[in-house]
């Protein structure tokens, strides 16, 4: 269609012609959402990429290693970021071996846990 034809079209028939655009395109683009729903679907039989209820694994519990002197009950076990209590007296000059828990209690602690 040339844009010459367009511009001699009639309200009426300009108007005709958008409600039939939206409906082919409505149609085309139903189709190509069902095509490719069913290739999803394929694949996700195929080779169970798309596991939705995946489990996590479980992950054994970490004990502490080191101890806030000043607070006993603030604790880390060395895995994620620095405490804020840690950090503080890393600042300050302490080293992290200064914080550690000793062993024989930490043995304790795992009979027990």
């Amino acid at each position: 269609m040339e844009s010459n034809d367009i511009k001699s079209m009639s309200i009426d028939e300009l108007w005709n012609l958008k409600q039939e655009i939206v409906a082919a395109l409505s149609q085309r683009l139903a189709a190509e959402k069902a095509r490719l729903d069913e290739r999803l679907r394929k694949l996700a039989v195929a080779g169970n990429v798309f596991e939705m209820d995946r489990v996590r694994r479980p992950y054994p519990k970490v004990l502490p290693k080191y101890q806030n002197p000043e607070s006993p009950g603030e604790t880390w076990s060395g895995r994620g970021k620095q405490p804020h209590w840690l950090r503080a007296q890393l600042r300050s000059g302490k080293k992290i071996h200064d914080f550690l828990i000793d062993q024989s209690s930490a043995r304790r602690r795992r009979r027990t846990a």
